[in-house]
């Protein structure tokens, strides 16, 4: 939208406030609200000041002056608010200079899309995330000196089938790992999804399904494709919406990759493509009908998926996800149609559709850093000729021991992730895309959870050492 058509429409429909929002170093939605009789031309050409040194990760009190700058191409009517809202997507600028500052996940998505032009490798790419959630109807955790504990419950657990209620229990619930597909009574939250994917549309957002998931409160709503920034934003309006309808029905849904034990995590599955001059780079007589450049892209995703996972996989609790079994694609192999390892070749009905997608990000990721980093690890691929080896079309799970040991795997927990990213960064500073300083910041909030993490003691361990 232009300037002229952002103010009609804040005439025309009546719009109360205007929402500036933008994305911290975490991956979390921020915002702040004007009136809209506080908005015109300049405001929009100058953008707004603000506290940078407040959100975590960014300025020092010493420097905290930081600028949102609204783009004009990302822009919506909030529905969830009381009196009518503009929500528009921002960028942070320094307000010295107007140059992009380096350390705005945002702004690191625009430069990955800049730098692949840049490149002459293609012209944009595209991606598809498939994140899913969890919804409790209760949830109660405390962190204390003498207290750790955590409890979750919800109505169509699994865990529920034996539960008294007062209107008596109806016995319809998804088993462990049963929840892929039942029809409702089974599948109880079927309105649910279906208001959140609506909101979505009315959004003006691009959507096409929703179903139960794998695990038992597993849910997904499909989110199409779109260009790597603009997927970015639309991610985090999916997760938006997902966790304002959850609220509105008295529920709370989480993106936690594993917020319970003995069932499927939460993941968030990338389909990633290129294309140049309107013609998709994938697409190809090689290996599941891909290009040469598809493999190598491929090849770059398996090299650097250890320090991708710093970015993929950015939370302690992301390893308790990635684990054999239940589904994790910890190895990194790649397949046409086969789910077990981290990169896979989805079917394709036409060339335009041929895609890679990496298995072993989840919904925790800050969209604009995972997506970009995705996409220059690919791009170092493509550079360096990064040959992915064979490819591995058997169910890897049931390979014996010794074929196992052969196959290397993502990293195991959120500090080995870490460390990656600090012996292999390299390929995300090509372009100025990443810069060192960010990367450095960015990885001393993640050490903190770490830290946090590791001296916390766990309930678990009572039960395994307290007599001991």
């Amino acid at each position: 939208m232009s300037k002229t058509e952002i103010l009609k429409t804040i005439q025309n429909e009546e719009i109360e406030y205007v929402d500036l929002r933008f994305t911290d170093p975490r991956g979390k939605l921020q915002h702040v609200t004007m009136m809209s009789d506080q908005v015109d031309e300049s405001f929009l050409d100058d953008g707004l000041m603000f506290d940078g040194s407040s959100i975590s990760g960014w300025k020092s009190i010493d420097q905290s002056d930081m600028k949102l700058m609204p783009d004009l191409n990302c822009t919506y009517i909030d529905p969830f608010y009381a009196e009518k809202t503009l929500c528009i997507h921002c960028s942070i600028l320094e307000p010295d200079t107007n140059e992009p500052y380096d350390r705005d996940p945002r702004g690191t998505a625009q430069k990955a899309e800049a730098y692949l032009k840049s490149t002459g490798i293609g012209d944009v790419s595209y991606f598809g995330p498939e994140a899913e959630f969890f919804l409790f109807d209760d949830v109660r955790f405390s962190v204390e000196m003498n207290k750790v504990s955590f409890e979750v419950d919800a109505d169509d657990a699994s865990w529920n089938s034996d539960t008294e209620y007062e209107v008596g229990n109806m016995g319809h619930r998804p088993g462990i790992k049963g929840g892929y597909f039942p029809v409702n009574p089974t599948d109880s939250s079927h309105d649910i999804r279906g208001e959140m994917l609506s909101t979505m549309k009315r959004m003006g957002m691009k959507v096409d399904k929703h179903h139960h998931e794998v695990g038992s409160c597993q849910h997904e709503l499909g989110l199409i494709f779109g260009s790597l920034t603009h997927q970015a934003d639309e991610l985090q309006k999916y997760k938006y919406v997902v966790h304002n309808v959850a609220h509105a029905y008295g529920k709370s849904a989480t993106f936690m990759p594993k917020p319970i034990s003995g069932d499927n995590g939460t993941g968030m599955h990338v389909n990633m493509s290129i294309f140049k001059d309107g013609k998709p780079l994938f697409s190809g007589d090689q290996y599941a009908d891909l290009s040469q450049e598809a493999l190598y892209f491929i090849g770059g995703i398996l090299k650097h998926a250890k320090a991708l996972n710093a970015f993929t996989n950015p939370t302690t609790n992301s390893y308790k996800r990635l684990i054999p079994g239940f589904e994790a694609p910890v190895l990194r192999a790649y397949s046409a149609r086969n789910r077990s390892g981290c990169v896979r070749i989805p079917w394709a009905e036409s060339p335009n559709s041929k895609r890679v997608e990496a298995r072993f990000p989840d919904a925790a990721a800050n969209p604009y850093l995972c997506f970009a980093a995705l996409l220059m690890a690919g791009l170092d691929g493509i550079k360096d000729k990064i040959d992915p080896g064979p490819s591995s079309d058997k169910d890897l799970y049931e390979l014996p021991p010794e074929e196992l040991t052969g196959i290397p795997t993502v990293c195991s927990s959120l500090r080995e992730a870490l460390e990656s990213l600090e012996a292999n960064h390299d390929f995300l500073l090509s372009g100025d895309v990443f810069t060192k300083d960010q990367i450095r910041s960015y990885s001393d909030l993640r050490w903190e959870e770490v830290y946090a993490y590791e001296h916390t003691p766990h309930p678990i361990e009572y039960k395994m050492y307290y007599s001991c």
